[in-house]
């Protein structure tokens, strides 16, 4: 079937954590959320009528994971990654976030090091910090509009106090979707100096025309058995709230660790609504989500476009992956505060500011893309008109 993904779907009075919460977090009821990386398109088909029938039924008690649940991981990863995952290795937690809390809590004591690569998803530093680890920054490299992973710094930051590397890929904010090389060379680095690889690979879906996943622990046996790879089906088809994540651990003994963190906090039930349409997205989303792909490819080249022929200030990094797009703003000239008011204030737009992903966002933003086109152009249509207004005063 086709799927119309320029319809405009009413999310308010939702319970949505993205249009319901604007005057909360922002002040201001009227903002434009674009910030949170939350699809404002529906669900495929197949998912809604499997919930539906689930909730036909009436009783939502305690639930399992069914054979037919770890069948259709298993297919999807074959399918659409050519990684052979076997049944045991799946492990779960209601979202990737508590899944690195959990691993966090297994495999390191407060005080120890854990490395990531900022500017990079915020919550991996409150996941770090909040549970009394220390982060190690290893920054990412950005040359010509690129960005690469900077081996010389990590060989150098590696050092016996750190435990873990936790790794964004596809790269969020940035886009970036790593080579199965540059990949390569980190796994690497981290089996020489005894660092375990944590990657996040939540957005692993969501790939452009002429760029490639690769899962890191797909490259070797040895780098499967030093690494945790954390999935879900929550970002490739908009299903954050029903809290099911797949963890998946090649490694027994890392497994057993994993477990015993998931059983000490007693986070390892399932949501019955979850469990059904986690499977239905893995079995029967695949042509939603070829649709979906193509739709925000043509709504990268619609922002491109946009931005290039009006807002001059402002420069796109364009992604690999992902339906978030890094801005660079720096030409403006304006602090990070600064900047951010000019996009909440004055151009009544919210999105997630680059400060906020650590060292080397600054004077960066993040926008969502995963809209109907006709919300993406207003949101432009503001910027455009609170930054060609800052610089005619500024120039004036």
């Amino acid at each position: 079937m086709r799927y119309d993904f320029d319809k405009e779907i009413n999310r308010l009075n939702t319970s949505s954590v993205k249009w319901d919460s604007t005057e909360a977090l922002f002040g201001d009821k009227d903002i434009l959320p674009m910030w949170v990386a939350d699809m404002d398109f529906l669900t495929p088909q197949p998912v809604i009528d499997a919930v539906q029938k689930r909730a036909e039924h009436g009783i939502y008690g305690y639930t399992i994971r069914p054979d037919s649940y770890y069948d259709a991981i298993i297919g999807w990863m074959k399918r659409r990654h050519n990684w052979a995952v076997n049944k045991e290795w799946i492990c779960h937690s209601p979202g990737v976030v508590t899944g690195l809390s959990l691993i966090v809590h297994a495999f390191t004591q407060p005080g120890d090091k854990i490395a990531i690569q900022p500017p990079v998803y915020y919550p991996f530093t409150k996941v770090i910090k909040n549970n009394g680890r220390q982060a190690v920054h290893n920054p990412l490299k950005f040359e010509n509009g690129r960005y690469t992973m900077d081996f010389d710094d990590l060989k150098k930051k590696l050092d016996s106090g750190v435990k873990l590397l936790i790794i964004s890929s596809p790269h969020n904010p940035v886009g970036r979707v790593w080579t199965k090389e540059e990949l390569t060379e980190l796994g690497n680095i981290c089996l020489e100096r005894n660092v375990m690889v944590v990657s996040d690979e939540i957005h692993f879906d969501l790939i452009y025309k002429g760029y490639t996943h690769t899962p890191f622990a797909s490259i070797s046996e040895a780098f499967a058995q030093n690494s945790i790879t954390c999935t879900a089906p929550s970002k490739t088809f908009n299903l954050a709230g029903l809290q099911t994540s797949n963890i998946i651990i090649p490694n027994k003994e890392y497994r057993l660790s994993f477990q015993k963190a998931v059983n000490a906090l007693s986070v390892g039930g399932a949501n019955p609504f979850g469990i059904v349409a986690c499977e239905a997205a893995y079995r029967f989303g695949e042509d939603w989500l070829d649709q979906c792909i193509s739709y925000l490819n043509q709504n990268l080249n619609f922002l491109i476009e946009y931005i290039d022929q009006h807002i001059h200030k402002i420069k796109v990094i364009e992604p690999e992956g992902t339906y978030l797009v890094w801005l660079d703003c720096r030409e403006l000239g304006l602090d990070a505060k600064k900047l951010e008011e000019l996009m909440q204030k004055q151009g009544k737009v919210a999105f997630d500011e680059g400060y906020i992903f650590g060292p080397g966002g600054e004077g960066f933003t993040r926008i969502n893309i995963a809209c109907p086109r006709s919300i993406l152009k207003e949101g432009l249509k503001r910027v455009e008109h609170a930054v060609n207004h800052f610089v005619s005063i500024k120039n004036s």
